[in-house]
């Protein structure tokens, strides 16, 4: 029980609440402007390898957020020229764009690496004390810029839309657009206005995970792009209630991690490793009755 509650254990479940919750604001963003997002998970898988790519070629980790925040935007504007330009349905495209990011991003290890299945090691930021004990690891956890952000977006989203022209724009680009557009909104530049701003923040996770391992391996996003539009629904697109939504998940992974290593010689061992998925089917057969979507997202996804 001691190493449950612990700093440990703090530092574990923060570290890998990271992308989760980098995947869920970036959800919240489009599904609020009336965009269903399934896409979380290319975009995550994308903006990985794209750090690792830049990181590795040019040895800044800083080129390489950036050059994962701008794959992220750029894979996220794709799926909105495909939904709101060529009127493909939103889960089509997000479909596509994750079984591109699974194809691109192996054909990238191919190319560049000669590996279908990781990249060689990168340095990424590392600030704060060395050291295995839980207060070093908390600390080297708080220190890193990539939670910074995260944090900033955590905190930056609800202001931003409730508070700003442009928030309370792409709100009503997601709940009303026919009364949004009868006012003189441009309802798709808004959506994909909202869509970058989507794309930038979930590759932010992206780059964390792949910088927290130090390469790229394929197909590393395993599935936190569906576990964080879960955060999105059970939230009810709220951004506080998602990253606490993630938090929640992270904390269930650290949580078998450490039960994992009490119980590795027991039957249950492997059981407990589907704690996170189990509390994720969980959190959607209780959705409907706790969270709606957004008026204009229903419109939007049966059009």
């Amino acid at each position: 029980m001691s190493s449950i509650f612990s700093l440990t254990m703090l530092a574990e479940s923060i570290r890998i609440a990271v992308p989760y919750t980098c995947a869920a604001i970036g959800g919240v963003w489009a599904e609020r402007a009336g965009v269903i997002q399934i896409g979380l998970e290319g975009i995550l898988l994308t903006g990985a390898f794209t750090a690792v790519a830049v990181t590795h070629a040019t040895n800044s980790p800083t080129l390489g957020l950036v050059a994962a925040i701008a794959a992220g935007v750029a894979l996220s504007l794709g799926h909105g020229q495909l939904t709101e330009r060529a009127r493909v349905h939103a889960v089509i495209s997000g479909i596509a764009l994750n079984l591109f990011a699974l194809a691109a991003t192996r054909m990238g290890l191919r190319a560049l690496y000669d590996s279908a299945s990781n990249s060689p090691g990168i340095e990424a930021y590392r600030f704060g004390p060395t050291g295995a004990t839980g207060g070093a690891m908390l600390l080297r956890v708080l220190a890193d810029p990539v939670f910074f952000l995260a944090l900033a977006a955590v905190a930056a989203t609800p202001f931003l839309l409730q508070r700003t022209r442009f928030g309370l724009r792409v709100r009503a680009a997601g709940e009303n657009p026919v009364a949004a557009a009868s006012v003189g909104i441009a309802v798709t530049r808004v959506r994909l206005a909202a869509l970058a701003v989507s794309g930038a923040i979930c590759a932010l996770g992206g780059a964390h995970l792949a910088y927290d391992q130090q390469r790229f391996e394929s197909g590393m996003s395993a599935g936190r792009g569906f576990i964080a539009l879960a955060a999105v629904v059970v939230s009810g697109w709220r951004a506080g209630r998602a990253a606490l939504a993630c938090l929640a998940f992270g904390t269930l992974e650290a949580l078998q991690i450490v039960l994992q290593d009490e119980v590795r010689k027991t039957a249950i061992g492997d059981l407990i490793q589907t704690l996170p998925y189990v509390a994720t089917l969980l959190v959607l057969a209780l959705a409907p009755r706790r969270a709606g979507a957004p008026e204009g997202l229903g419109k939007h996804a049966a059009d």
